[in-house]
């Protein structure tokens, strides 16, 4: 397949691109600068240099500025929100309008779509929620309404936190579990959602391959753990005691809002469309999740 890949500079664009070419499919890039090697595009500019004959068989959308990096400002929010909003409206659109458009489009979206829900099992079936996060996925999805009015089988890939020593959540959180600060956030009672990277790409490959499966996915592994659960387990496979708690008010300190959403929230999203369509993980438990993200020894 000739698969179109936006994002592809990023934590899990780096992965994927040369997991797909391993696979045997071509890719092209979308880049933000004339100098590198892909297609040109500027989404705050609407810009796309993608003509209309081009032949493209799918699309892979993971544009958007990292929610990690920074307090959640005003300014900051305002870049989350439209670096989703006008990368996916732009990209749909151009899809929509070339003379043969492509038979799938995956876009990113994210697994805060759900907010916080406590100790209930969300799947794809569940509402959207309140907050940030929540608004955020709503207008993510709608933004790629013109590719689904196009006829082109569109999946919002409802992304949860990956776990790889190459990026995102574990990458951010290993150097202070190694000097024994790994610590409990808030009560450690907040469920959360995680999937492991080889499990991601996989699943990116079932989707692909699938022509039932539309509409939004939970890439996520099918057991939730608590806070205290994972700290105990990265703790336990680290030789490291967990011997701290962060509490919420000095995390509402030192995060402002992002600390509702991304550490205190509690979401215990499931994988209901890929475990009903076939999809076999290979690392569906936290503990050899962690192991193998960690290259640590076999689990016991």
């Amino acid at each position: 397949m000739r698969i179109l890949i936006s994002g592809a500079s990023g934590f899990i664009g780096s992965i994927l691109v040369p997991h797909l070419q391993a696979q045997g499919h071509t890719v092209l890039r979308l880049v933000r600068n004339r100098a590198q090697d892909g297609l040109f595009w500027n989404p705050l500019e609407g810009v796309i240099d993608l003509q209309g004959d081009e032949t493209i068989d799918a699309a892979i959308n993971l544009s958007g500025d990292n929610l990690g990096e920074g307090r959640w400002t005003k300014a900051k929010k305002e870049r989350i929100l439209s670096s989703r909003i006008r990368s996916t409206s732009l990209l749909a659109g151009t899809l929509a309008g070339l003379s043969r458009p492509p038979q799938v489009f995956l876009s990113s979206s994210g697994i805060g779509f759900y907010g916080s829900c406590g100790d209930t099992f969300v799947d794809e079936e569940g509402p959207g929620g309140k907050g940030f996060l929540a608004e955020t996925g709503r207008k993510w999805e709608a933004a790629a309404l013109a590719a689904q009015e196009a006829g082109i089988r569109v999946v919002y890939l409802r992304i949860s936190p990956v776990l790889s020593r190459e990026g995102g959540m574990l990458q951010r959180l290993l150097p202070f579990y190694k000097f024994g600060l790994g610590a409990v956030l808030g009560s450690g009672r907040q469920y959360m959602s995680w999937i492991a990277i080889d499990d991601l790409m996989a699943a990116i490959d079932h989707i692909l391959c699938r022509e039932s499966l539309s509409g939004p996915i939970n890439l996520c592994a099918p057991y939730p753990v608590t806070n205290r659960e994972f700290t105990e387990h990265l703790n336990r496979i680290l030789k490291r005691p967990t011997l701290f708690r962060i509490p919420a008010f000095l995390l509402h300190a030192l995060f402002g809002e992002m600390a509702d959403e991304e550490f205190l929230a509690s979401l215990r999203a499931v994988p209901g469309k890929l475990i009903a369509s076939g999809f076999e993980y290979q690392y569906p438990g936290i503990e050899e999740a962690l192991r193998h993200a960690l290259n640590g020894p076999p689990c016991a």
